[in-house]
């Protein structure tokens, strides 16, 4: 059943405590949300969200505030006509009903500790049964005697998490610039010890627009390149994950307060219970269940501006591409529309055309093909590695989408170069650019393996997993279909690409006509060498 819960997040009067980043929720105010638990059939939000999130605790809008608006003829990333930026996304995944921040866990994981005294027992929510990275007693360790930021619910005296994010995770205002050194770049700093899973965190200026302008960032609005590395064993994970997120900095450099937007494939359910959507930061990296910081590294790159118009842009898109998400007027699939793929698409409906790195072989994509289509005797696997192959590398390695935008992006600043920079709000970028992180999160100990640097070509993916592909470590998962009679307009007619692919068909007329004519030339080669018989 539905429950309004409260305007915003609300706080426990007797452990209330400064939130990360103020009264923020992303760009905008938490006191422009209301949390609902459960089913909320008469919630203003869309049917199929609202089916989605039907077991979960989420923020919808406050009635009167304004919402995202969209055409219901698109499909998705091409849906930019008179966006609103002051538009709040329809549904915000918080996870749960509660936030503290500067909580303290004792060494026993039994209770916590506000700045103020005020000491409340402690448990966590339960482990799903099929995620192979929770709590454990290194995460104890870890985490005990650090600052905390919780998201979670309290039962009498006992404050259940849900979200467990250190704070001392925050961008260092401080710091003097460390701009990239010759030998280095993004993908070394990437792919620093292995991805840097159990290194410590790092918040590094790369660059500010003046001597002093970083520490001016608090309050400022900002734009997060955000990039996940591989997991450590799940040989279909090697690519890592990709996300764009948008937020105020918050006094000490504060970004758990931000919304990340996660676009996940909504067919299935995750093992660890993921479920696409705009999420706050801390929830998104710190779930006990879901958080993308328990089972791999992670990385970021901090656009900060002096005025909020791009950050707002590239939200206000995005809340409009998840309503379509929602309604399936276009799916997930891990090549041609990822989660690299949606949020660069994104970037550049803008007006920032992030160069291209092109796709890694057609040719090679249409050999591949047919031997995966004869060997797994099946078209659609055929298909699939095709698609793999031919899609431009900034839509497929979410590696590669980080690298192609954070060299861009250094690029603009230093130089003030706009030629990708081609339309609309994007074009103000070179002036309003205020200072560049990046940052290194190290991935929280967990019963899951150390995760690794995320790949960056499809060699490189072959490289890292095992060549016979009986011994991959792959997570299985359930259906999870959006029920028929919540489908509407372009849902009902899926955009799905062709099973044979015309390369393809040309590839093997071409095999077929060359090996014709090789078989034909030496017939004829055989006859004048063979003595005529008399």
């Amino acid at each position: 059943m539905r429950r309004i819960v409260g305007v915003g997040l609300g706080l426990v009067s007797s452990l209330a405590c400064s939130e990360p980043g103020g009264d923020q929720l992303g760009l905008y105010t938490q006191n422009q949300f209301q949390t609902v638990e459960g089913d909320c059939q008469q919630c203003q939000a869309s049917p199929q969200a609202l089916w989605y999130f039907r077991h979960e605790t989420f923020a919808l809008p406050q009635s009167g505030a304004p919402v995202v608006s969209f055409d219901a003829s698109k499909r998705g990333v091409e849906d930019t006509q008179a966006l609103n930026p002051d538009a709040l996304p329809a549904l915000v995944w918080t996870g749960a009903s509660q936030h503290w921040s500067a909580l303290t866990l004792n060494a026993e994981v039994t209770a916590v500790t506000s700045v103020q005294g005020d000491r409340f027992g402690f448990k966590l929510v339960p482990k799903i049964v099929s995620n192979r990275s929770y709590w454990n007693a290194e995460t104890s360790r870890y985490l005990s005697q650090k600052p905390l930021s919780i998201r979670g619910e309290l039962e009498g005296k006992t404050l259940v998490a849900r979200t467990v994010w250190p704070q001392p995770f925050k961008l260092n205002l401080t710091a003097g610039t460390q701009p990239l050194q010759s030998g280095e770049s993004l993908q070394s700093l990437v792919q620093f010890a292995n991805g840097g899973a159990r290194s410590p965190y790092q918040s590094r200026l790369l660059w500010e627009k003046s001597p002093g302008a970083a520490q001016q960032s608090p309050g400022k609005a900002a734009l997060g390149i955000l990039l996940n590395g591989a997991q450590g064993d799940d040989d279909e994970a090697h690519g890592g994950h990709f996300a764009l997120a948008t937020g105020v900095v918050g006094a000490d450099g504060d970004y758990a307060s931000w919304l990340v937007n996660n676009y996940y494939n909504l067919a299935s359910n995750s093992e660890k219970g993921i479920i696409a959507g705009v999420t706050p930061f801390d929830k998104y990296m710190g779930d006990l269940n879901s958080g993308q910081a328990f089972y791999r590294p992670s990385y970021m790159l901090v656009a900060v501006f002096s005025q909020p118009e791009i950050p707002k842009q590239v939200q206000a898109l995005n809340n409009r591409v998840f309503e379509h998400f929602y309604r399936n007027d276009f799916v997930y699939d891990h090549a041609l529309e990822n989660c690299a793929g949606i949020s660069i698409d994104a970037l550049r409906q803008l007006g920032w055309q992030v160069p291209k790195r092109g796709a890694e072989s057609l040719l090679k994509a249409s050999a591949a093909y047919w031997y995966v289509a004869a060997t797994e005797r099946s078209l659609q696997k055929g298909r699939a590695i095709y698609d793999y192959l031919n899609t431009e590398m900034t839509r497929l390695f979410p590696a590669v989408a980080f690298d192609a935008i954070g060299n861009d992006l250094l690029k603009i600043a230093q130089t003030a170069n706009q030629s990708t920079l081609r339309s609309g709000a994007m074009q103000a970028m070179p002036g309003q650019l205020e200072a560049i992180y990046f940052v290194r999160i190290p991935q929280i100990p967990s019963s899951r393996a150390y995760g690794l640097a995320p790949v960056y070509s499809f060699a490189q993916y072959l490289q890292q997993a095992p060549a016979d592909r009986s011994q991959w470590q792959i997570i299985p998962v359930t259906p999870n279909p959006l029920p028929e009679q919540l489908k509407v307009g372009p849902a009902r007619k899926p955009d799905a690409p062709a099973v044979l692919p015309i390369p393809a068909i040309l590839f093997l007329i071409s095999v077929i006509g060359l090996a014709w004519v090789l078989l034909k030339g030496l017939r004829h080669l055989l006859r004048r060498a063979l003595p005529t018989a008399k």
